[in-house]
């Protein structure tokens, strides 16, 4: 098969168009032959050398944890899935080397989920690691009707849906984001407020008694949270370990396949969709690294197979 794939740490020059063996299928896991995959930043960050001390690397390693497409054959001990069903996940697993940057992928049962019928396969693609990243901190910190919710980051890929799933939770969210961004998030059911001096003061002009809920997609913003927190506030950050001290929470997003069926119902349901900003074909992965590096596309960043 033919993967994208890297022999030493380093950047976007260390990435490779190989051939590999399609991979053995294990007991609990099935083989997806991937349609979509889409990049996240932690894909050049561990590429870089920037996870080696949090997780074991078997080289040569294909990068990529998102994926979209259909199963090619099951495991043993699979009877959740069959050979040709539209699938995604976010294939993460125990170590890291075999990804979603290839033809195929194996992926552990527990971190699938069917595709929604509603996305497209390169929004499919981008939803599963930022979309449970968003899911599994709100729905951590008990987010729940009539809670008004801050969402530090509100542009951003994680943090646009973020707001999508706030609102089917039944709260009203209030975002941080630059002012360009600003018509989108109000499309989004979100009341936006600009970065800088005086935000704090922004977020109390339209909550007076603070805020339920904090979620931090950004890091940095620990001082504004305490501000506008209301009394029996809860916050938590994907980005800033430091919030434990201050009574927060510090998470990263698990490879959970029911979540992740949730989120495709909010995308049936029409209260989900997922913003698509370029698209690569697998040979131009080091292209959509950097533009992910840049760091100023609005939406996901998908690579074709």
């Amino acid at each position: 098969m033919r993967a994208m794939t890297y022999e030493t740490y380093g950047g976007t020059e260390v990435l490779t168009e190989t051939r590999l063996p399609v991979p053995k299928v294990g007991p609990g896991e099935v083989l997806v032959r991937v349609r979509c995959a889409s990049v996240n930043p932690v894909d050049w960050k561990i590429m870089s050398g920037g996870l080696d001390a949090l997780m074991d690397v078997v080289h040569p390693v294909v990068p990529g944890w998102d994926v979209a497409g259909t199963v090619e054959r099951v495991g043993i001990d699979t009877p959740e899935f069959a050979a040709g069903d539209e699938v995604m996940a976010y294939a993460r697993k125990d170590w890291v080397h075999g990804g979603t940057f290839a033809e195929f992928v194996t992926v552990p049962v527990r971190a699938l989920a069917s595709k929604p019928t509603s996305l497209t396969w390169q929004q499919a693609a981008g939803l599963p690691l930022a979309g449970l990243t968003a899911f599994q901190l709100l729905t951590r910190l008990g987010t729940r009707e009539g809670d008004t919710v801050l969402i530090h980051g509100a542009a951003g890929g994680v943090g646009s849906l973020g707001v999508q799933i706030a609102r089917a939770l039944g709260a009203r969210v209030i975002g941080t984001a630059s002012p360009r961004n600003h018509d989108r998030l109000r499309e989004l059911g979100c009341e936006p407020v600009a970065y800088g001096d005086g935000l704090a003061d922004r977020v109390r002009g339209l909550a007076p008694d603070g805020v339920d809920v904090v979620a931090d997609f950004v890091g940095g913003v620990l001082d504004v949270t305490r501000v506008v927190l209301a009394d029996d506030g809860r916050h938590a950050s994907i980005a800033d370990q430091t919030v434990v001290g201050a009574g927060g929470q510090w998470m990263w997003v698990r490879p959970v396949g029911s979540d992740l069926a949730a989120l495709g119902r909010l995308a049936d349901e029409g209260r989900l969709t997922v913003t698509v900003a370029e698209t690569f074909p697998l040979s131009e992965l080091a292209a959509a690294f950097a533009l992910s590096q840049d760091g100023h596309t609005a939406g996901k960043i998908v690579i074709e197979v």
